[in-house]
């Protein structure tokens, strides 16, 4: 792997990472045009760290949110003042516990799915449960949730469940189906979008974490400058994708990136695969 292969993918996984297109199936599109083997230790390594900076992107965006969930530089309501329901920690273990359990007894069948063809297959199904969220909550939906801090338990659970199904069908998008997830169960779009981004850093670090007990080895003097580029790269790109995404979020719908995804997978299928 050299620098500007390096500096390709960790753009691809700073874009990708935390929104509704999936970065798992870019990251396998592209590494299939840049002829690498999926399973390659080096690139499952290098694919860990440039994580590792989109989730310091995410955690530097979102640090106060995670201060006052760990009950850190939290305000004292007045007194005489019923306090206002706020996001706390068990929201967070109810949208991530459910995923995590899946991913962790289903690891190795989880893996086997990893192919540019389970993809696009997922791009488009991906997509279309996007567009039912999407018409779903502007149209049958009550919504209850117009904030991060309306989130009821039951709704942190629902987009938990929801997660599943991107971690048991990769290329599907863990944002797309959290936040459709989110839509689908009362929550705004921006709202569900928030909660998304907060619980993809335990999310991520847990995932990570896991991966590297794997591939520490293959982190040497050889390696560790490139790992160093991918990380930096991620990050910077992560961040300003986020912080351009929720700047403009009423005006780029889940419908745009499912049109997205549908194109995506009709070009990888018609000039790619074949």
């Amino acid at each position: 792997m050299d620098t500007i292969t390096a500096i390709i993918l960790a753009i691809v996984e700073g874009i990708t990472e935390f929104i509704p297109v999936s970065s798992t199936g870019h990251m396998i599109l592209t590494t299939r045009l840049l002829g690498f083997e999926e399973q390659d230790n080096l690139m499952k390594t290098f694919e860990i760290f440039i994580q590792l900076g989109a989730i310091l992107a995410i955690a530097l965006i979102y640090w106060r949110r995670i201060l006052n969930l760990l009950g850190i530089g939290r305000k004292k309501e007045r007194a005489g003042v019923m306090p206002r329901s706020r996001l706390n920690l068990i929201h967070v273990l109810l949208g991530i516990v459910p995923a995590l359990a899946v991913a962790f007894f289903a690891r190795d069948f989880i893996k086997s799915l990893f192919g540019a063809s389970t993809v696009l297959w997922a791009l488009v199904a991906g997509g279309i449960l996007m567009i039912v969220a999407e018409w779903v909550n502007k149209r049958k939906v009550r919504i209850t949730a117009h904030e991060l801090d309306d989130l009821s338990y039951g709704q942190a659970l629902a987009i938990g469940l929801y997660q599943i199904i991107s971690v048991l069908w990769p290329g599907f998008s863990r944002s797309g189906s959290t936040i459709s997830g989110g839509m689908l169960s009362g929550v705004s779009y921006k709202a569900s979008a928030d909660f998304s981004f907060l619980i993809a850093i335990p999310i991520m670090c847990a995932a990570s974490g896991y991966e590297l007990l794997d591939s520490y080895k293959d982190i040497t003097g050889d390696t560790i400058g490139i790992f160093a580029i991918g990380f930096l790269v991620s990050f910077v790109v992560a961040y300003l994708v986020v912080i351009l995404f929720m700047r403009l979020i009423q005006k780029i719908r889940l419908t745009h990136f499912a049109i997205y995804r549908f194109l995506l997978a009709a070009f990888f299928w018609l000039f790619v695969m074949r």
